[in-house]
């Protein structure tokens, strides 16, 4: 750890315009979205201020090459962790929103499928000096060479749950890359996919999963969720059909992304 604790507090601003285009893609990608059509939804904010770097800065899965933005921890395999977005209020077309990201901690595990690495970043997202946005998210690395996993556990029912259906197809995953500027080949590059990282298929992006529990819950709740805390689980492969799915709890809403195909839980997440 001592190679890596002088990246703790290192901080990035950058700066985007919320368009009308940009809210139309978004709707359009997306899709099965409320209304009104002038609310701003949440799960936009992952698509404002990417990071935008050359060609020759890019690691061998597309994003930004590690030691730039983010320490190399020795470990090529990035998977989204999860976090917890906490809402102050919507973006509104025509305005701009500056990010600032800060890496908060970094933390080297070894786990079942072997070295794991965890980077945590903090978001803050603000419009003229007030914050809208403020996310803690962990980035979590992985090695290579990893053992064979055991399958997912299966979902236990809700026999309560509201629920949506969809099947992400490859045109869903190419738009939602495109207006996030996510260059991660596992979402569109098949033959990267299953033959470098040994996934089934092109995998779904997890903000994508994250922003159909967001919306799920902001339909519910009627009004944005103040907090969202969301986690990983399992990838979610393109083509199989998935149910987003959400029940009432003590605390507010607890929400999931249901693999109907493969019987497992991809993602879960929380809201009140």
């Amino acid at each position: 750890m001592d190679d890596f604790k002088d990246w703790i507090g290192r901080s990035t601003t950058a700066s985007d315009l919320v368009t009308e285009r940009l809210v139309s893609e978004f709707r359009a990608t997306i899709g099965d979205l409320p209304e009104p059509a002038d609310v701003l939804l949440p799960g936009l904010h992952w698509c404002l201020a990417p990071e935008i770097r050359e060609y020759g800065d890019l690691g061998r899965d597309a994003h930004p090459r590690l030691g730039l933005l983010l320490p190399d921890l020795g470990l090529p395999r990035r998977m989204w962790a999860g976090g917890k977005v906490m809402f102050h209020g919507p973006f509104n077309a025509g305005e701009t929103v500056t990010r600032t990201s800060v890496i908060r901690d970094i933390t080297l595990k070894s786990g079942r499928t072997g070295p794991l690495g965890f980077i945590t970043i903090s978001h803050e997202y603000m419009v003229d000096g007030e914050v809208r946005v403020t996310e803690d998210q962990t980035i979590v690395y992985r090695d290579d060479r990893i053992a064979a996993q055991a399958d997912p556990p299966a979902a236990e029912a809700w026999e309560t749950a509201a629920s949506r259906e969809i099947t992400p197809q490859p045109p869903m995953l190419f738009r939602y890359s495109a207006i996030s500027f996510n260059g991660h080949r596992i979402h569109y590059d098949h033959t990267y996919a299953t033959e470098v990282e040994g996934y089934d298929g092109l995998v779904v992006h997890g903000p994508m999963q994250a922003t159909w529990m967001q919306l799920m819950a902001t339909s519910l709740l009627g009004r944005l969720p103040e907090s969202f805390s969301y986690r990983g689980l399992a990838p979610l492969i393109c083509g199989r059909k998935a149910s987003i799915e959400a029940r009432h709890s003590n605390t507010g809403l607890e929400l999931r992304v249901h693999d109907i195909s493969g019987g497992f839980v991809t993602m879960q997440a929380k809201a009140s």
